[in-house]
């Protein structure tokens, strides 16, 4: 992400959320797929379909700048976020100095210093349930680029399944997130971004 894009970022953010330095935002989605021939246990997962176990992480502008849809749908977020290379990525960043440089998450990830997520059984009312309020406002976005990529590319939306091998489903989800990316960056060859 160039400096002029991660000041955006950060303005976007912080508008949304109130918390400083952050560029972009991650979430894991199921991708449905039949159930394959190995290791069945591992891509049945906690909402009892076979699936894969897809992270996205996206910036501002609905752009997916990371994805890793290689891991079954067993695999927990936060242990894909560890083991996938993204978390040494934003951990080497924040040791060179760029401690700006912070993903917001959901509660199903580790807070570290570059990974926020929101506070645990927060009070009505409190401060606590105020910033997790704005933390899921600035977090909205990478739902609703989730939901845009399994919108326009069918194939990966959850009322349907890929009847393909867990590899072959894994090159499909990330070629449907290159086309989405593509399809962002035609609709917003005038500056204007899809923003709803």
């Amino acid at each position: 992400m160039e400096p002029g894009q991660q000041q955006e970022a950060r303005r976007y953010f912080f508008g949304k959320s109130g918390i400083p330095g952050v560029v972009m935002c991650a979430d894991g989605t199921h991708i449905k797929i039949i159930a394959p021939q190995n290791d069945r246990d591992q891509h049945y997962n906690r909402k009892g379909f076979y699936s894969l176990n897809a992270l996205i992480v996206c910036d501002h502008k609905l752009t997916v700048r990371f994805v890793n849809a290689k891991f079954s749908g067993a695999n927990h977020d936060s242990h894909i976020w560890n083991v996938c290379g993204i978390d040494n990525f934003f951990a080497e960043k924040n040791q060179n100095g760029e401690a700006g440089y912070f993903v917001l998450a959901d509660a199903a990830y580790s807070s570290k210093p570059w990974l926020i997520t929101p506070k645990r059984n927060p009070a009505p009312g409190s401060p606590d349930a105020d910033y997790n309020t704005k933390h899921s406002q600035g977090r909205e976005i990478v739902e609703r680029t989730i939901g845009m990529i399994k919108n326009r590319f069918r194939c990966i939306l959850g009322a349907r399944q890929l009847h393909y091998t867990p590899e072959k489903a894994t090159q499909i989800t990330n070629v449907c997130c290159i086309l989405h990316n593509m399809c962002i960056s035609y609709d917003s060859v005038d500056g204007e971004y899809l923003e709803s």
